[in-house]
């Protein structure tokens, strides 16, 4: 992956210009399929540990919420940890490969960067699978912030002075509200519009097909 993970990789936060475009991303259901992978990490995990994880229930609940946070909740402390800890490591193996491109992501990065703008991933996912998983998809963005979850995430769009953020969730637009960013939800994650609409999302689309065409038309605006 190309330039400068400027924050990524060395947690060193740098305020960039207010005259330079920044757009976020979220990563997975945003900028790609992950669903293939997660479900097939959860299978190895439940076969070799005896996690009861594998399946679309936890798929689903997984896509919705963090995984630290989702185990949490269902498990003792010391299996959640161990069973979180292990799925990233199973990941590796399992889950990048079965990570796909949505439409129109590769399409919405150059867009941004057409205009002068810098792209970053801003995403909950453990920041080397993050990264593991661009690979695979063969897309180049400006940085990648990983295990950034729900304000964490407005954090980032603050100190990278985003002025837009794109993601598939309600703690996406929460994030985005947070950073007085302009939330654009896409629906092909698991949350219908209404419930990203309620949450805070300035705008919706169908897929991130749209997103080349909707932000010309808001900086023009």
């Amino acid at each position: 992956m190309g330039g400068p993970y400027a924050g990524g990789v060395t947690g060193k936060r740098t305020r960039y210009p207010p005259r330079v475009l920044v757009v976020g991303f979220d990563l997975d259901m945003t900028l790609v399929d992950s669903r293939p992978g997660i479900l097939t990490t959860l299978q190895v995990l439940q076969d070799e540990t005896g996690a009861p994880v594998a399946g679309e229930e936890m798929l689903d609940a997984l896509l919705r919420r963090n995984l630290d946070v989702e185990f949490g909740e269902r498990f003792e402390p010391d299996l959640a940890t161990a069973w979180a800890d292990r799925f990233r490591e199973l990941y590796v193996e399992h889950g990048v490969p079965g990570t796909h491109l949505l439409p129109g992501a590769l399409e919405s990065v150059a867009a941004v960067r057409a205009l002068g703008g810098r792209a970053i991933v801003i995403t909950a996912k453990y920041e080397p699978n993050a990264l593991r998983c661009l690979e695979q998809v063969g897309l180049d963005v400006d940085a990648v912030f990983g295990w950034r979850y729900a304000d964490a995430k407005g954090d980032t769009l603050l100190a990278e002075g985003a002025s837009v953020y794109v993601g598939d969730t309600p703690n996406d637009a929460r994030a985005a509200v947070r950073a007085d960013a302009h939330m654009v939800a896409v629906t092909t994650g698991p949350h219908p519009a209404a419930e990203l609409q309620a949450a805070g999302a300035a705008t919706v689309l169908d897929s991130l097909v749209h997103f080349p065409t909707w932000l010309t038309n808001h900086l023009d605006a």
